[in-house]
């Protein structure tokens, strides 16, 4: 069984629309010539689909080899009108070439030279081929965005659908039995003891839990207000684990104001909580530090312990997929086992 061809949209429509356009010159020529030959027009209509095709094919090659598929609408007119005027031009060259060469072929004897055929014919043949041209530039373009917009759209909504699962992951996080049963009996414990902590450790809770069921559909926050986020975590925990936590915070003070995606150090943290400070009789210090380098911001959280197979989670996995598809590839998130029992996990990301 032979294997099945399968030709593109793209091939389609080429074919397609100047066999179409090639057969209503034919018909035009066929219903107002006296002499009509067919075999001229066969070359003509296969001559017509051949040229034209391939220029537009080269047009196609130089505008995806300058990324013109990636232009805002603006930019992509600035580039069509000039372009439509080229092709015209381009247009008018071939097609005044092809019917001299055919005058020439078919009567043997021309009764013009080509300067005079050209004059007399070039307006014309530029005014409709540079309208047939604007059309073909704008077709194939438009196309392009729309689809485009549609994969922006998607990307979107993927992006959405992502983020909130990292929410309801993180909300899962602070709200599983464990962590709630131990902040209980540790606030629970120092009502007694030190009221004042106690008083403190329900506040901490409290604003952890609005956050995370009122900020669900913020997708980027400042710095600032995500490393306030930690620091309540962060704290919070200190409660259940004492001296056994230790955490230290170094933000560049410039970058304070950028955009970050949401619970993206949070979910760091407390990946190095779990796999770090929780496994570890004496615990440990977390440091978390911030920094611009090369036009990206760097994000480092440093905590104890060994790099194992398996400790890259869901929300870990999360993270890393929020980053491709918020800064198009352009961001990069790595965990990597240092030396002296140390995990670094990185995150650089755009800082424009």
């Amino acid at each position: 069984m032979s294997p099945k061809i399968n030709i593109s949209l793209y091939w389609k429509c080429q074919f397609i629309g100047w066999s179409v356009a090639a057969l209503y010159w034919e018909y035009r020529g066929f219903t107002r010539s006296t002499h009509f030959s067919w075999l001229l027009a066969a070359l003509q209509f296969i001559s017509d689909v051949v040229i034209y095709i391939l220029l537009t094919h080269l047009y196609r090659n130089y505008a995806l080899r300058h990324n013109f598929q990636n232009l805002n609408l603006g930019q992509l007119l600035k580039r069509i009108i000039p372009g439509a005027v080229v092709m015209g031009v381009a247009y008018t060259l071939a097609t005044t070439v092809k019917l001299y060469l055919f005058q020439f072929w078919f009567f043997q004897s021309p009764v013009q030279t080509y300067a005079d055929f050209f004059k007399q014919n070039a307006e014309a043949i530029f005014i409709g081929g540079t309208r047939l041209m604007s059309i073909w530039l704008l077709a194939y373009h438009m196309y392009h965005y729309a689809q485009r917009e549609i994969r922006t759209s998607k990307e979107n909504a993927r992006l959405a659908i992502i983020s909130r699962e990292a929410q309801l992951s993180n909300l899962s996080a602070q709200l599983n039995p464990h962590f709630l049963f131990n902040s209980l009996n540790n606030i629970k414990a120092l009502v007694i003891d030190n009221p004042k902590s106690a008083r403190r450790a329900i506040d901490l809770l409290s604003d952890l839990l609005r956050t995370s069921l009122y900020n669900g559909e913020i997708m980027q926050i400042s710095l600032r207000d995500e490393i306030n986020l930690v620091k309540d975590y962060l704290e919070l925990e200190k409660l259940r684990f004492e001296e056994r936590l230790q955490f230290a915070i170094n933000v560049d003070d410039d970058l304070v104001a950028i955009q970050i995606p949401r619970l993206c150090i949070q979910t760091l943290v407390e990946n190095a909580i779990k796999h770090g400070i929780a496994k570890r009789k004496d615990g440990g210090l977390i440091t978390i530090r911030t920094e611009k380098t090369g036009g990206f911001v760097k994000i480092t959280v440093q905590n104890p312990g060994f790099l194992e197979a398996g400790d890259d989670g869901v929300g870990l996995k999360n993270l890393r997929e929020r980053l491709a598809l918020e800064y198009k590839g352009r961001a990069t998130f790595a965990i990597t086992g240092e030396l002296d029992d140390i995990v670094l996990a990185t995150i650089s990301i755009p800082s424009a």
